[in-house]
C-alpha cells in the first residue's frame, strides 16, 4: 500500500528483464505533440530492450504510443509521487536494467525536488553510461542539460521577467544535476517561440557566466514539436520535427563574456550573444558549436530590450 503512495508502475510487453546491446544517444523534444522518430529511434539505439518512461504526473499514457512505435520488449512508466519513491528498490532495479529511458513533460521542479542527490539520480546516470538513449520533452528536456531552470518559485518565468531583472523570483537555477556526456556547460529551454522564451534563455545563460558557474554559457532551446537527437561521443546533432508545425526550429546558444549589467532588481544588457538557429534536416555540432544549413547571428541586450541582430544564413 505504501508504494502505491509512492507511485504508480504501469507496464506493457514482456516486463521480465532482457539485455541488449545499446547505443548511446539523447533526444530532446521543446514539447507538444510527440515526434514519432524520437521513439523509433530510441528504440532502435536501445537494441530492442525495457524502455522506461518516468513521470511525476500523468498515467500509462505513454506506454502502447511507444510501444508501438520502439520494437521494444516492454515500455514501462513509473508515475514518481513522492520523494521517498526514489528510494524504492523496484523503482531503481527498473531504471537501472532500461535499455531506453525517456523523460515526460509537466513539471521540471517535481523532478529536481524527487531525484536530486538520490539514487533515482545515480542510475539514470548508469543507463547513459552503458552507453543506451536517454530522451526527455518538454520539462523532460528540461533537465538533461548539466544547468536547468528548475522552475521552483509559483510561477513560471517570462522573458519580461527575467529581462527586467535576472534576479527575478522566479529566475531559479539548478547546477549540476543530470550530467550527460556531451550536455557540460549548456542548459536548455522549450516551447521557444510558441511562448517567447528567447529573452528568458538569454538571462539564463547571463547569470550561469554572472554567477561563475560557468566561463562559457550554451543554450539548446526548442520550439515545440521540434526534437534534438544527440551523439554524445561526437557531438553530432540532427533536427527533427513534426511536418506541418510552422516554426520548427532549435536555437543553439553562446555567450563567453559576463553581461556588462546583471543586477538584482536592474534590466539585464548584454552584448554579442551568439546563435545558431537549426530546422528540421540541418546538423550541428556540440563540440565545435558550428552548424551546417540554417543560419547563424548574434544580438545584443539593452537594459532589458532585445536589439536587432545580424544573420548570416549558410
Amino acid at each position: 500500500m505504501l508504494a502505491e503512495l509512492e507511485y504508480q508502475y504501469y507496464s506493457v510487453g514482456d516486463t521480465d528483464d532482457v539485455k541488449t546491446e545499446t547505443r548511446g544517444l539523447i533526444v530532446m523534444q521543446g514539447g507538444g505533440t510527440d515526434v514519432d522518430v524520437n521513439y523509433q529511434r530510441m528504440g532502435e539505439f536501445s537494441g530492442g530492450g525495457d524502455f522506461v518512461v518516468l513521470r511525476a504526473s500523468g498515467d500509462d499514457g505513454y506506454n502502447q504510443y511507444i510501444f508501438d512505435l520502439c520494437a521494444c520488449d516492454s515500455v514501462e512508466t513509473i508515475v514518481f509521487k513522492t520523494r521517498d519513491a526514489a528510494y524504492d528498490e523496484f523503482v531503481i532495479e527498473k531504471i537501472r536494467n532500461a535499455e531506453a529511458l525517456f523523460v515526460a513533460g509537466g513539471d521540471q521542479s517535481r523532478y529536481v525536488r524527487f531525484w536530486k542527490g538520490t539514487p533515482v539520480e545515480d542510475a539514470i546516470h548508469a543507463v547513459a553510461a552503458k552507453p543506451a538513449p536517454i530522451g526527455g520533452t518538454s520539462a523532460g528536456m528540461a533537465i538533461l542539460g548539466q544547468h536547468a531552470y528548475s522552475a521552483m518559485s509559483a510561477d513560471s518565468l517570462t522573458a519580461a521577467h527575467a529581462l527586467a531583472d535576472p534576479f527575478h523570483v522566479d529566475l531559479t537555477l539548478e547546477a549540476d544535476f543530470i550530467n550527460l556526456a556531451g550536455m557540460g556547460n549548456i542548459i536548455t529551454d522549450q516551447h521557444l517561440i510558441e511562448r517567447d522564451r528567447i529573452g528568458r534563455t538569454v538571462a539564463l545563460l547571463a547569470r550561469l557566466v554572472n554567477d561563475e558557474i560557468t566561463p562559457t554559457a550554451r543554450a539548446i532551446a526548442a520550439d515545440r514539436e521540434t526534437a534534438v537527437h544527440v551523439d554524445p561521443s561526437s557531438g553530432d546533432v540532427e533536427v527533427f520535427s513534426v511536418d506541418e508545425h510552422e516554426t520548427p526550429y532549435v536555437y543553439f546558444m553562446r555567450t563567453t563574456k559576463k553581461a556588462s549589467v546583471c543586477e538584482a532588481g536592474k534590466p539585464l544588457s548584454i552584448e554579442d550573444v551568439e546563435v545558431h538557429r537549426s530546422a528540421a534536416g540541418d546538423k550541428f555540432n556540440l563540440k565545435t558549436w558550428r552548424g551546417v544549413g540554417g543560419g547563424s547571428y548574434s544580438f545584443s541586450v539593452k537594459e532589458g530590450v532585445l536589439q536587432s541582430s545580424r544573420l548570416e544564413i549558410y
